[in-house]
């Protein structure tokens, strides 16, 4: 529901949110670009990140803005740890939609002047140029208020469409609409809908389906989350590659994949993904470190290790040291590299010979 939270529903979730941070939460998490979170005002979100701070654990965002609202967003990130006194993390730091481009200076110049006054703030990224979500991203907050059962029955109205159809195709400074952040209509590829009906769109891009339907993008995205009774996992290619080469090598900055793990079999097979699913961690290993020289060998292992421990608390883990638990990656770095691609993405990636967890193995000689 788009309104402030009641002091009586504040008190609920902060206790709630306590409850979690002493059974051991890593921290409190908020993805402001998407219904209903976007709704939380700063003043709410630096609540929960005083409750993280208490125990001192993370505030973690998926911040607001990305593109246009880039760099407002991470003034709110920087706003909320002042205040919270906690630590922050932007989770999957990005510069989204070509006319933003020109914002990485402004970005990282932000961030770091905020660290360099004591402000504890972190950053991760996945290293693809592409980022992975639903067609959500091209729609805005009042249409989706309610839940995924109601957004649909509004696509049903032809006055609410009439009313989307000039705001997906409008640019605005209300909201971040990701369909006018891709270059062209190749920029937006389906990776997989819940209606089997709708299967054979998967892998197909939003022009190549604009063309089958005969339909312009604004009502293809609409009639897409009606007939699938989904928000449609969609790809975005909204970045570019020097501006990740950037990010990646910030030594605030540590890799995530931003997938769930998945396997190359069973039910993981009915639908598609995002090649960072597979690919991210050896992608950065093989393609940025070993081929492109961004950083040290050593350097990319504390990124992948230590720093993310230290930055969630870990204890006893990203480090090869007495008394620390045994989890141990042997991998070869001329050989590492992701197979994983946007048309083939469940491939596992090649060089990994030995995976220990907690002493045990998990892979061994390649093979899990």
């Amino acid at each position: 529901i788009n309104r402030p939270a009641t002091p009586q529903e504040m008190k609920m979730m902060l206790s709630l949110a306590r409850e979690a941070l002493q059974a051991g939460a890593v921290g409190v998490a908020s993805a402001l670009a998407y219904v209903p979170d976007s709704f939380n005002s700063t003043a709410e979100l630096v609540s929960f990140a005083q409750a993280a701070a208490e125990y001192d654990r993370l505030f973690i965002a998926h911040m607001r803005g990305e593109g246009d609202r880039l760099l407002e967003a991470i003034d709110e990130m920087i706003s909320i740890a002042d205040r919270s006194g906690a630590r922050v993390e932007i989770y999957h730091l990005k510069i989204a939609g070509w006319k933003n481009w020109h914002k990485i200076d402004a970005a990282i110049e932000k961030i770091e002047a905020a660290r360099a006054r004591g402000v504890q703030i972190t950053a991760d990224v996945y290293p693809y140029i592409a980022a992975a979500s639903g067609l959500d991203l091209c729609m805005p907050a009042w249409v989706q208020e309610g839940g995924l059962k109601t957004w649909i029955a509004r696509l049903k109205d032809p006055a609410v469409r009439e009313r989307l159809l000039f705001e997906m195709t409008t640019p605005s400074s209300e909201w971040e609409n990701a369909l006018l952040e891709v270059q062209d209509l190749d920029g937006i590829l389906f990776t997989g809908f819940d209606n089997p009906e709708l299967k054979p769109l998967t892998g197909k891009t939003l022009g190549e389906v604009c063309a089958l339907c005969g339909t312009s993008p604004a009502e293809t995205l609409m009639d897409l989350v009606v007939e699938d009774g989904s928000r449609v996992s969609t790809v975005y290619f909204t970045m570019v590659e020097e501006n990740l080469r950037r990010l990646i090598q910030l030594p605030w900055v540590s890799l995530c994949s931003d997938a769930r793990s998945m396997a190359p079999e069973g039910v993981f097979l009915r639908s598609s993904t995002h090649p960072r699913a597979y690919g991210s961690f050896s992608r950065f290993l093989g393609r940025y470190v070993r081929d492109e020289g961004l950083l040290t060998l050593e350097e990319a292992v504390r990124r992948l290790t230590s720093l993310p421990a230290s930055n969630l608390r870990l204890k006893q883990r990203g480090l090869i040291a007495p008394g620390y638990f045994a989890d141990l990656v042997l991998f070869d770095p001329a050989v590492i590299r992701d197979n994983a691609t946007f048309t083939q993405p469940q491939q596992y990636a090649s060089g990994v010979e030995y995976v220990f967890v907690n002493g045990k193995t998990v892979v061994q000689n390649g093979e899990h």
